[in-house]
């Protein structure tokens, strides 16, 4: 990995010289960040591009529990700035190489009048968004710092359409996505896009989430939007730390085309450095499972008649995978606890005791033999102290039998995880508050020691701390595939198209694609054509990659399914060729490793025609392009699962007309000759 390449400290002169705003631009003198205070000595900061505000004057400062609120009668002392400048490599992403550039801005704030408590304001500014953060200093006026609310802002400087969906739901995060004028948000989720009258794209988002809430937004008026601080457990303030230390940064990125929020590291860089050294023990792959059956009602999690992860059922997922050079199987509902009242209770699961009819080491030694790894799951019913309780000893068995990556699960409603608390005890939390996100990031330590690879499901949002423990290899944290079998309603075409702009700017999402029977049960369907879930194992990043639909379905379609066989999980390059948010997007990838590329394009309920230069091959050579694109006739309400495969060859000269059907999609594979 290459670190630090420049760091260049400046020093202000004494604060009498130094007048409100302080001011501070990126390194190519993109954006910029001025910071005041008014008469009253309230702090705000506004950020601009190319001089026009992008973000009008917004509040910071504190409401704390025990303490006077920490917003007002403050000064700024001798600002501080630097300069840094780096190239690292990712094991697994995205992309392979990322540049790491931005100024720096540290400036105290100190109450005038007794205690004269203070905090410090930290600004790093890009080019393409800006992350900010409050570090609090080891002070005697200030030990014990009890958090009830930010007073942080994003007041939007020009009118916008704003992408959200709703915060503090019982559902977590899983709804639709608004798309509404910003005056008519109420309580939103993050991350939050905005496109701006003028054209500007905007993501407001946080970035290495740790031991705090969870931040979500509120509209007070205006365009104003404030942080709403996930609750606590019980009657605890929503964040309680010991200085000194620094909460999770604010983050804003900014695009002129909705691809450039795609493309941003941003999220990535305001992240620390991996901290858990070589991880080449994971291995970016794609599964089948014993879950979509689940969902249809074919099988059940539950022991019985219609048990699903029996020794049987799952060694004919691991033939089928081993035959079609897939990585590993997922294995849904093979231990003990799911009998019975399980939804929210999680009391009587047991984490390394299988059912009767599954037999776990031979299943283990088999799918060794076959080159496929078993990924193991543990659904916790978000009951996370059972789950602690047990982790060590789950870990340690599953290390010894070759199982190395987990899926986890957190099924009850909002606030309603049983988690340990800072007293010790065991109190009933939201998923986002600060001792479920401690929880979070114990699950990822235990399981990095033992050298295994976590894929949360109703988890902790992502806020790129995959970077600094890349075993958190993905997520779900969103309305997935599963929704589609359940209907009332399911998920609109337009959905995946609102994801790439949304939940995808946190990181990886586990969404599940790859369902080629549309119909799922009476009622319910996907709304995609069969074109368009292939084009999603490129436009939908993840490291891990569920081949969802039953092995039937596969087998009995091998043409399209040699396109889930082919694309890889792992990338060299990202490239965002064209979208609009909610509308459409195509996206190019580079295989790691090789010479390939491929691309995934995909549109809502309006039939596209688009034009794709193919200017990132390489010059000079010539590719196949192999071509699953939707039939003439294809439509996700009529005709979903028309498809046709043809090939042609190409190069980087040439532009390909990509005409995808209403819901549709299509995905190429650009083989090097």
């Amino acid at each position: 990995m290459l670190r630090l390449l420049t760091a260049v400290f400046l020093i202000a002169s004494p604060l009498a010289a130094w007048a409100a705003p302080v001011h501070i631009e990126s390194p190519g003198k993109v954006l910029s960040v001025d910071i005041t205070t008014d008469p009253d000595g309230r702090p705000s900061y506004q950020v601009s591009r190319h001089g026009t505000p992008v973000i009008a004057p917004s509040r910071l400062g504190f409401i704390l529990v025990d303490a006077p609120k920490f917003e007002r009668n403050l000064v700024l002392g001798t600002p501080t700035t630097r300069s840094f400048d780096e190239t690292w490599k990712q094991p697994w992403g995205e992309r392979r190489v990322i540049r790491n550039h931005y100024n720096e801005l540290r400036v105290t704030l100190t109450e005038k009048i007794a205690p004269k408590r203070s905090f410090d304001v930290v600004f790093r500014v890009y080019d393409d968004g800006v992350g900010f953060r409050y570090a609090f200093p080891d002070q005697p006026q200030l030990k014990e710092v009890k958090i009830s609310e930010e007073l942080t802002e994003f007041n939007i400087a020009d009118e916008a359409t704003a992408w959200w969906n709703d915060g503090f739901g019982w559902n977590r995060e899983e709804y639709l996505y608004h798309r509404t004028p910003i005056e008519e948000v109420g309580v939103a989720q993050t991350p939050l896009t905005l496109r701006t009258q003028a054209g500007l794209h905007l993501s407001i988002h946080e970035a290495a989430l740790m031991d705090y809430a969870g931040m979500n937004l509120m509209r007070t008026e205006g365009r104003r939007l404030r942080a709403a601080l996930t609750p606590g457990s019980g009657t605890f303030a929503k964040v309680e730390r010991s200085a000194p230390f620094n909460t999770p940064w604010r983050t804003l990125q900014v695009g002129e085309r909705a691809g450039d929020l795609v493309e941003s590291s941003l999220i990535l860089n305001l992240n620390e450095p991996n901290t858990l050294g070589d991880v080449s023990w994971f291995k970016p792959m794609k599964y089948v499972g014993v879950w979509w059956e689940m969902h249809l009602d074919k099988k059940t999690w539950a022991s019985g008649p219609k048990h699903g992860a029996t020794t049987a059922n799952v060694m004919r997922h691991i033939d089928f995978a081993a035959k079609h050079h897939l990585g590993g199987v997922l294995v849904e509902g093979w231990n003990i606890g799911w009998d019975g009242d399980w939804f929210g209770n999680g009391q009587d699961f047991d984490f390394t005791k299988p059912y009767p009819d599954y037999d776990l080491v031979k299943l283990a030694a088999y799918a060794k033999s076959k080159g496929v790894h078993l990924i193991g799951h543990n659904e916790t019913s978000a009951n996370a102290a059972h789950y602690e309780s047990q982790m060590d000893a789950a870990f340690t068995l599953y290390e010894k039998l070759g199982i190395d990556a987990i899926k986890t699960g957190y099924v009850s409603d909002a606030g309603q995880a049983k988690v340990i608390s800072r007293d010790g005890q065991v109190h009933y939390g939201w998923h986002e508050g600060q001792d479920m996100v401690n929880h979070s990031q114990r699950v990822v330590d235990a399981a990095a020691k033992h050298h295994i690879a976590v894929d949360a499901h109703e988890p902790v949002k992502d806020t790129g701390l995959r970077r600094t423990y890349p075993n958190f290899v993905s997520r779900e944290g969103s309305r997935g595939m599963e929704y589609n079998a359940w209907g009332n309603p399911g998920n609109p075409p337009e959905h995946e198209v609102n994801l790439v702009f949304t939940r995808l700017l946190a990181g990886p999402m586990d969404f599940t694609p790859g369902i080629f029977k549309m119909q799922t049960k009476p009622g319910s369907h996907v709304s995609t054509t069969l074109a368009k879930q292939l084009a999603l194992y490129v436009t939908l990043y993840s490291p891990i990659q569920m081949a969802a639909d039953l092995l039937d379905h596969y087998e009995a379609n091998p043409k399209p399914f040699k396109f889930i066989e082919d694309v890889a999980v792992d990338w060299e390059e990202t490239h965002v060729l064209n979208g609009e948010v909610g509308d459409f997007v195509t996206i190019a990838r580079k295989q790691r490793g090789a010479e390939d590329w491929f691309l995934g394009s995909i549109t809502d309920e309006q039939p596209r025609t688009l034009e794709a230069k193919l200017d990132f091959l390489t010059p000079g050579k010539r590719y196949t392009a192999q071509i699953y694109r939707d039939a003439d006739d294809a439509d996700w309400a009529k005709n979903p699962e028309a498809i046709a495969i043809e090939s042609r060859e190409v190069t980087s000269a040439d532009t390909l007309t990509l005409r995808l059907a209403p819901g549709g999609g299509q995905a190429i594979r650009f083989k090097a000759l």
